[in-house]
């Protein structure tokens, strides 16, 4: 058996705002619409993951999403041209990842990060 996906469902009163969020911060595109439900995505092929935590790492709290981008100073900058909440504050983490923790419209908390560079982490560490 072999996983092929794994989707994030958000609860949300407002869909057409939630949406827009989506779309206009990660040019995420709709996929499917059937009114109850709009599935937005990319063409691109992501890992199936899941992560299990009892912190967020840093001191901050648990994210419900982590959302991996190529570049998280344009997201964390169009983040904050768009006026979005911002939780935790765009930073360098010691186990190699660069990111910031936004809250949607419907209230999740997303942890929205990019691999630095095997130069740029400590120790060479990137993972």
């Amino acid at each position: 058996m072999t996983v092929l996906r794994i989707v994030a469902n958000i609860a949300a009163e407002a869909p057409g705002e939630t949406q827009k969020f989506y779309m206009d911060l990660f040019d995420l595109g709709v996929l499917m619409d059937f009114g109850w439900i709009v599935t937005l995505g990319s063409e691109e092929r992501a890992t199936t993951q899941i992560s299990l935590m009892s912190e967020g790492g840093s001191g901050a709290p648990v994210p419900e999403i982590s959302i991996e981008v190529d570049d998280v100073d344009a997201v964390y900058d169009r983040a904050r041209k768009m006026g979005c909440e911002i939780e935790y504050d765009l930073t360098d983490e010691p186990w190699g990842v660069r990111r910031f923790f936004v809250a949607d419209p419907a209230g999740k908390i997303l942890n929205v990060l990019s691999h630095r560079s095997q130069s740029d982490a400590p120790n060479g560490d990137a993972r």
